[in-house]
């Protein structure tokens, strides 16, 4: 095992379940000091099962630019900086035509995934500059093309921009800014629901049209593994990737989105 991380302070948000949580556990294991960072208080229990560096758990509400200020206040307070942000937060809360989404419902698919990562680039960039650099990793998706999830479609493209866009702004200060586009992915049952309201009948049927679209458009015919989807991000978080700069590498067996 590298130790890629060694010396370093990560910050991953999302960090609770699913891909968040691998990558966290994954950056600890080869020497960095983490901070976990998620609205689910478990993230603590997931910062205890962690090997190799040091984790902290921190609870924040990151749809918030008030939980994005702490957490990186935090970061600082507890590690003394940042050195790389890994945002990944922010997933589809429906699957539905885009003519039954009802207008909040369209508000609230665009902001869990992108003003998390806005917010968090936007509070995270201070302690970079003065850290004399550093590398920011959002977590993205290939669903920039894919069906019954047109909002989210279109916060991820947001989130696609916003990596560009901030590379080329902060190239100068030696910030590197990249993305992971990741097509779908198995995971253990969440232990917080996507949709706390849950599923209608009809929206699991629209639920399974687009597991099925996304399994189809795959070279491969099949989901991810998280393993899968952890590995390309350390790796772009890491200085392996130090050339690599404005980048959205699709992590989707062929289907690029």
């Amino acid at each position: 095992m590298k130790n890629r991380f060694e010396g370093k302070v990560v910050v991953v948000t999302g960090a609770a379940q699913g891909i968040g949580r691998g990558v966290a556990l994954g950056i600890a294991a080869e020497g960095g000091r983490v901070l976990l960072v998620d609205r689910a208080e478990f993230v603590t229990d997931v910062a205890a099962e962690a090997q190799g560096g040091e984790a902290v758990g921190f609870v924040a509400d990151l749809e918030t630019y008030e939980g994005a200020r702490a957490m990186l206040a935090h970061a600082e307070a507890t590690f003394g900086g940042i050195d790389i942000l890994i945002n990944g937060v922010g997933g589809a809360i429906r699957m539905r035509p885009y003519a039954e989404f009802e207008p909040e419902q369209i508000d609230a698919e665009i902001r869990r995934p992108l003003m998390p990562t806005l917010y968090a680039c936007h509070a995270a960039l201070p302690y970079l500059l003065k850290r004399g650099g550093g590398t920011i990793v959002n977590v993205s998706s290939n669903a920039t093309r894919g069906i019954r999830r047109v909002p989210y479609s279109a916060a991820k493209g947001g989130v696609n921009a916003l990596t560009i866009a901030l590379a080329m702004e902060y190239a100068p200060h030696n910030i590197r800014v990249v993305a992971s586009a990741p097509g779908g992915t198995s995971a253990p049952p969440r232990r917080v629901p996507r949709n706390a309201l849950g599923d209608s009948a009809q929206e699991k049927v629209w639920m399974n049209e687009a597991v099925q679209q996304v399994t189809d458009s795959t070279f491969f015919k099949r989901y991810g593994t998280l393993d899968e989807q952890v590995a390309p991000i350390l790796f772009l978080a890491s200085d392996d990737a130090s050339y690599i700069t404005g980048a959205v590498l699709p992590v989707a067996g062929g289907d690029n989105g």
